[in-house]
């Protein structure tokens, strides 16, 4: 096990230069000058002159590339172009909420789409296996931006006033006030690294109201959530429900599963204890990729529903030329993506015996 950690943590390695290396280059081949996008107005020559000479973008792009990555072996992810804010404070400051946001779209994507699967493969050829699977090519098939107009019609105008009624946009309703965890839990003092940490599980709200005892900040947060959740988390959802289907049927035709039948056990246990655990493999490997595709997806979601995180900073980043922040940001996918990946391959060895990661 740990050669096999040390191999991955080390070929994941040329993944993230090489993503911080192609970020790095397309952010300083878009066309338009940095300095006219974030000063505007006030770009004259000479505060140009001074912009360019700030950021070092007067170096050639070898040499930018150089002095980023020495700041990188340093921790420095340098300080945003637009707003002259360090982008590690960005950094906790946004992606609590994307975090967030993809935790929920995930536990939806796997919770419906694998109920719907296995329904699906259990009623197979049924009037519920049409319309689970009509489900899942129709949630495939909507796109997230559509989708997520839908349900803010739907649940914020047609269903106002009522008990279905949900927030269209914002994470929290006006006049909330959450309360940091460290000062709940008297650390107000606390600094370094742990002080960060509690900053950044204090900016996800549901965790915040659970941790410091305020459930009517949980309930807010949360319907907050439902809908750019849903929305979200209909395609994973939909792609999860085929997948676990397909690979239910293949292993329900498998020998021991007709063994465990002619046994008399009964079609439930069959399904549960026989069926299912040996067909999650392709199943848990569509949910690690599915994680990257909800944070890509996150940029359309947060963007609908003004939910202010790392998604809708790189969209704002981008229009900004706000190259720091792009790169900083792009870093971060590029990590989760490792991380992700290494969590499945771990996680076959303990969903498959048969699978041995040495």
């Amino acid at each position: 096990m740990t050669r096999f950690l040390i191999r991955r943590i080390v070929t994941g390695i040329p993944v993230i230069l090489g993503v911080i290396a192609t970020v790095f280059v397309l952010a300083r081949v878009i066309p338009g000058d940095p300095c006219r996008a974030a000063l505007q107005e006030k770009a004259t020559a000479a505060t140009c002159a001074a912009f360019t000479e700030r950021f070092g973008l007067n170096e050639p792009v070898p040499v930018q590339f150089a002095l980023y990555l020495r700041d990188l072996a340093t921790g420095n992810l340098g300080e945003s172009i637009q707003t002259r804010q360090p982008v590690t404070e960005i950094f906790v400051e946004r992606m609590p909420t994307t975090v967030e946001l993809t935790l929920y779209a995930l536990l939806f994507a796997i919770t419906v789409g694998m109920a719907l699967g296995i329904i699906s493969a259990y009623k197979r050829n049924s009037f519920a296996d049409v319309g689970t699977m009509f489900v899942a090519n129709l949630g495939v098939s909507i796109p997230v931006f559509v989708l997520g107009l839908l349900l803010a019609f739907v649940f914020a105008i047609i269903f106002k006033d009522s008990i279905l009624s949900l927030p269209p946009s914002g994470r929290l309703s006006a006049g909330s006030r959450p309360v940091s965890i460290a000062q709940a839990w008297g650390l107000a003092t606390l600094g370094g690294p742990p002080r960060t940490l509690l900053d950044f599980v204090s900016n996800m709200y549901t965790f915040n109201g659970v941790l410091t005892g305020n459930f009517a900040l949980f309930a807010d947060a949360l319907r907050h959530l439902i809908l750019p959740a849903v929305a979200l988390g209909t395609i994973p959802m939909a792609i999860i429900a085929r997948m676990t289907r397909s690979s239910l049927l293949e292993v329900l035709g498998q020998e021991y599963v007709r063994t465990a039948r002619a046994k008399g056990m009964s079609p439930r246990v069959v399904m549960f204890r026989h069926g299912l655990r040996n067909a999650l493999l392709p199943v848990v490997t569509v949910i690690g990729l599915s994680i990257g595709a909800l944070l890509s997806g996150a940029v359309l979601t947060e963007t609908i529903f003004s939910l202010p995180g790392i998604g809708r900073t790189i969209y704002e980043s981008i229009t900004a030329r706000d190259y720091i922040v792009i790169q900083g940001m792009a870093l971060v996918v590029a990590v989760v993506y490792v991380i992700v990946n290494l969590a499945v391959d771990i996680s076959y060895a303990f969903v498959d015996p048969r699978v041995r990661l040495s």
